[in-house]
């Protein structure tokens, strides 16, 4: 989901200071939400939750009310019941902490608020980042770049150093955590590119495509010979829109990891060229939009030119999940529902089905 902090424009007029709640920490069983957070506004106003609704946020919006009137942080522990405990992903009742942080904004921006735009705007440039919030005092934050540059502090220059060795080594390892250094708690919230989605064919399919990634957080860029379809008439979400060869449009961008590249121009003449660059590369998510018999064409095309049969199997085509999608945004939330599937590792079976195989759920879908 888009980042609640990115969001705070989107608050009411006059907002001019916020409470920023972060999971910091879930005990109970494996860990799966830190870092979802709320950003709740002088006016009552709320963005993103912390799990998933419910009693627990209601409590967190209390909580961050009282820090905005105090303007002081705490950390809460909350205890959670069973169906509490569900909402995040624990198979039984645990123990949640929150961080809730008062920040100036706007034009009075405060110099946590600015140490996390800085590491937003790095993100933006391509690069990564961590900050790190001390969790007991007044929340002191370190800001640690990839490139090797610090910026802040916790309080001490040996912690400092401490660390920034572990907040480089969650860098790499894509996400946040709280750690524990010579007795001292802090969250460490990994701040990374946006995942791009790459689309080859500005279509009708294209467009509803465009606007569901930019509600999941996506940055878009759509490609097209054809500047009659590509126009921001008809891709008015689109973060970035371009006419021109598409495999050379193509080659402009890093095809990594955090990047889908979606071809639904259905023109073999972009496909193959796009595609031989993409199978050489580690991009995430790779997939072409046609019939399982024009995917088996083009990949025998790709087979000829030496690729083998692991880059190949790496093509999904047909696209997307089965949800038996028939108009165009049907058909974008089948594509975009299969991408967050392999991003998240997902299987893409229905959860009931997944439930009631483990037993977790009666023969009547009733909970046990």
């Amino acid at each position: 989901m888009t980042e609640p902090l990115d969001r705070i424009d989107d608050l009411p007029p006059g907002n001019r200071r916020v409470a920023v709640a972060t999971l910091v920490d879930t005990r109970g069983t494996t860990p799966r939400k830190e870092g979802a957070r709320m950003v709740v506004g002088e006016g009552g106003a709320v963005l993103g939750s912390v799990t998933i609704g419910g009693c627990v946020d209601a409590q967190v919006i209390e909580e961050a009310e009282d820090a905005l009137a105090t303007m002081r942080p705490r950390l809460l522990s909350v205890d959670l019941g069973d169906e509490d405990a569900w909402e995040i992903g624990l198979t039984c009742g645990g123990t949640i902490e929150v961080f809730v942080e008062p920040l100036a904004v706007g034009d009075d921006a405060d110099a946590a608020t600015r140490l996390r735009q800085r590491a937003r705007e790095h993100a933006a440039r391509g690069g990564r980042a961590a900050l790190v919030t001390r969790l007991d005092g007044a929340g002191a934050k370190l800001l640690v770049l990839d490139d090797g540059r610090t910026e802040g502090s916790l309080g001490d220059a040996a912690l400092d150093a401490r660390f920034a060795d572990e907040a480089r080594e969650r860098i790499d390892a894509g996400s946040g955590r709280t750690l524990a250094v010579d007795g001292v708690r802090a969250f460490v919230d990994v701040v990374a590119p946006p995942a791009l989605l790459l689309i080859v064919g500005a279509t009708h399919v294209a467009m509803p495509l465009c606007t569901l990634a930019r509600v999941l957080g996506f940055r878009t860029a759509v490609v097209d010979a054809r500047p009659r379809f590509a126009t921001r008439e008809r891709f008015p979400d689109a973060d970035e829109l371009h006419v021109g060869i598409p495999s050379e449009l193509v080659e402009r961008y890093a095809l990594g990891p955090s990047t889908a590249l979606v071809l639904i121009a259905h023109d073999y003449k972009y496909d193959l060229p796009i595609l031989r660059r993409a199978l050489a590369s580690d991009i995430g998510y790779v997939g072409l939009l046609g019939s399982t018999r024009r995917g088996a064409a083009i990949l025998a095309l790709l087979a000829e030119d030496g690729l083998d049969a692991a880059a190949l199997a790496r093509v999904r085509v047909p696209i997307g999940l089965d949800l038996g999608a028939r108009s165009a945004p049907e058909i974008a939330l089948a594509i975009l529902a299969e991408i967050q599937a392999v991003r998240g590792g997902g299987s893409g079976e229905p959860l009931s089905a997944r439930a009631r195989r483990r037993g977790a759920l009666g023969g009547e879908g009733t909970p046990r």
